[in-house]
């Protein structure tokens, strides 16, 4: 079954689909691009699905959320006493991952401390447990950001030989206001879930709400158009499905081009924040601003860190 986010017919899209079938069936190392939204786990997954490893691990983990001084026992593990806390050896994704294919999210957001030792797994295939000795791993690694890696290695944000390594072959995914054909489509698939799920009667989208849904900017991307067809299916009363515009944001953001590269981690921050404000700092539950957001709690808590976002109203300003 193909995933959600590579349904419809637009060329960006068909691009995309191209990429995972010409990738899919080697043993390299894929790099997803995109903004927050756009699916970058769906792809990495479906290459998955796709590749000699399919019947081995598919292991995931967001470089943004991993807390500081636990990260390298994340990712390679820990022998029993390496360090106050390790009451037992615990193995790292890589590890767990052995003869599969791991997905690191958000890879632009490892330390700079962290960046040689991944390096270093993928040079040498082998994996050493903070506190122990080296060992091999047979590891496919895909990795995702929505940062522009190459303009950090000219920064120095990112190393040049790590880039070289996880950039073997690009992704790009494009925005959903970049591939408006498609929503139509996309929305009535949605629909047509989400009305199973919560057995619910709605089982057609108006005309005029495909329209208004097609001029939205979504700057969620297809994340929110999930979580916004969701909602209108849960409160849909007939066969027809019912869409409060208020849900869509503000006017500005109906059919506005919302810039990209560099920009994204100020749209990202600016959304975060809205979000904060409306919820009076909730993050969890169907009304907090994770829900809002279309994301894991942990994964909020992740970027508000690397936006330098507290939990007190004064850094939300």
């Amino acid at each position: 079954m193909t995933p959600d986010l590579l349904l419809g017919s637009s060329p960006a899209i068909a691009a995309v689909r191209r990429a995972v079938e010409q990738v899919a069936d080697t043993d390299a190392t894929v790099l997803v691009l995109g903004e927050t939204g756009t699916g970058k786990e769906l792809v990495a997954r479906l290459v998955h699905a796709r590749c000699a490893r399919k019947s081995g691990p598919f292991g995931a983990a967001n470089c943004g959320a991993f807390t500081p001084g636990l990260a390298a026992s994340e990712l390679f593990g820990h022998e029993a006493g390496a360090f106050t806390g390790a009451i037992k050896r615990r193995a790292g994704r890589f590890e767990t991952a052995h003869g599969g294919t791991l997905f690191l999210d958000e890879i632009g957001e490892l330390s700079p401390e962290l960046q040689p030792l991944l390096l270093r797994v993928l040079q040498e295939k082998q994996v050493e447990r903070i506190g122990g000795d080296p060992f091999s791993v047979d590891v496919r690694l895909i990795a995702a950001t929505n940062r522009d890696l190459a303009a950090d290695v000219v920064t120095g944000r990112f190393r040049a030989d790590l880039f070289y390594r996880v950039n073997v072959f690009p992704i790009t995914l494009p925005p959903l206001r970049e591939r408006r054909s498609d929503i139509p489509e996309l929305a009535e698939n949605f629909l047509r879930q989400f009305a199973t799920r919560h057995r619910r009667p709605a089982s057609r989208i108006p005309s005029s709400t495909l329209s208004l849904l097609s001029a939205y900017g979504w700057p969620g991307n297809i994340r929110e158009l999930r979580n916004i067809i969701e909602r209108g299916v849960i409160v849909s009363t007939g066969a027809e499905f019912q869409l409060d515009p208020a849900w869509l944001g503000s006017p500005s953001s109906v059919a506005a081009e919302v810039p990209t590269g560099r920009t994204w981690a100020a749209q990202e921050k600016g959304r975060i924040l809205e979000a904060l404000r409306a919820t009076d700092g909730r993050i969890y539950g169907p009304g907090g601003a994770a829900h809002r957001l279309g994301l894991r709690p942990t994964t909020l808590y992740g970027k508000m860190r690397k936006h330098g976002i507290g939990k007190e109203p004064a850094s939300w300003q």
